[in-house]
């Protein structure tokens, strides 16, 4: 029931979010696109991740799902919880990681333990949350990982 909550919730605020903070050019890739580039490329992970959670593309918001695969976390709830606490310990501060976090604390407290110890990855990482990603998704995602210290 929390999960339906969460994910109502997520859908609600999504449009004003993205037009009111992410007022960018979209990359306009097509799932196809990406699903052509290397196997072993950030790009390539990126479309099977997409495919294997069902997702498409989000203009505007690709880099999200690009967080999702560098720090190999999936596509639940909880898993977007815990994504958030990764990337605050990289640095990254918005209002959506604050509202997702706070989500995470009110209505997952027994996860507080896991919360904290992914915020610390993100604190050993090397910033990578600001990048421009789009000229990235060729590179090899091992590659990636190893020079940004992204432990998963």
């Amino acid at each position: 029931m929390r999960e339906l909550f969460i994910e109502w919730m997520y859908r609600t605020v999504k449009v004003p979010y993205q037009w009111i903070f992410k007022r960018k050019e979209a990359w306009n890739l097509t799932l196809q696109e990406l699903l052509r580039l290397p196997e072993e490329s950030l790009g390539f992970h990126l479309g099977c991740f997409l495919c294997q959670h069902n997702f498409e593309i989000q203009p505007t918001l690709e880099e999200h799902d690009i967080y999702h695969v560098l720090t190999q976390t999936g596509g639940t709830v909880l898993d977007e919880i815990t994504m958030q606490f990764y990337l605050l310990g990289n640095g990254k501060r918005s209002l959506f990681l604050f509202v997702v976090m706070g989500t995470g604390v009110v209505f997952y407290p027994f996860q507080w333990g896991h919360f904290y110890q992914t915020y610390r990855k993100g604190k050993q990482a090397h910033r990578f949350f600001d990048l421009n990603f789009l000229p990235l998704l060729p590179f090899p995602i091992a590659d990636f990982r190893k020079t940004f210290n992204i432990q998963p």
